[in-house]
């Protein structure tokens, strides 16, 4: 009887031994089509971070603005070659999103450069001050002339640049999930 439950017990092992680099495998593949989500926060700062983000290609940015002002995500691209040319999407914040964050995702198929920008908040112009759509560039919305330096003057600060860039790696795929 011990010698029957013996040769069961390595039956039992060598079925294992024999399907486990089956299972090996098809975890490994598993693994290759798992996707990363990453995340670009605006904090209560006019500015994404991070920066800039390298990511593989398949994977999800999601962007959280967690300021109380609207931000958008505008793709520069004179510089894009990863994709997601025209978007230009507003991403509300919690005053005009019920007081909770606003959020948008984009999925990345293609390898290379993802450059974008908030067009609130695009560049700095030679006075060093934001040059965006909006009285004299800017947030598209009026300043309190007392908060301007020197206080009384035309020279507000509308915030600071808010840019970004998203380095993609890896081989094209048209069939990722979205």
């Amino acid at each position: 009887m011990l010698s029957k439950l013996l040769v069961r017990e390595r039956l039992g092992l060598l079925v294992i031994l024999a399907v486990l680099p089956f299972g090996a495998a098809s975890f490994a593949r598993a693994e290759e089509h798992h996707h990363t989500h990453h995340q670009v926060i605006v904090p209560q700062a006019d500015r994404f971070s991070p920066f800039a983000l390298t990511i593989h290609v398949g994977d999800t940015v999601r962007w959280t603005n967690m300021d109380t002002d609207d931000h958008t995500v505008v793709s520069d691209d004179f510089f894009n070659d990863a994709g997601h040319n025209g978007t230009d999407q507003i991403v509300l914040g919690t005053v005009n999103n019920g007081g909770q964050p606003g959020t948008f995702s984009l999925t990345f198929h293609h390898n290379g450069t993802f450059v974008y920008y908030c067009r609130f908040h695009s560049h700095l112009d030679d006075s060093h001050q934001p040059v965006a759509p909006g009285p004299r560039g800017g947030i598209e919305s009026d300043k309190d002339p007392t908060l301007c330096n020197p206080a009384g003057s035309d020279t507000c600060d509308f915030g600071t640049p808010m840019m970004g860039v998203i380095t993609v790696r890896g081989e094209d795929c048209d069939d990722c999930d979205d």
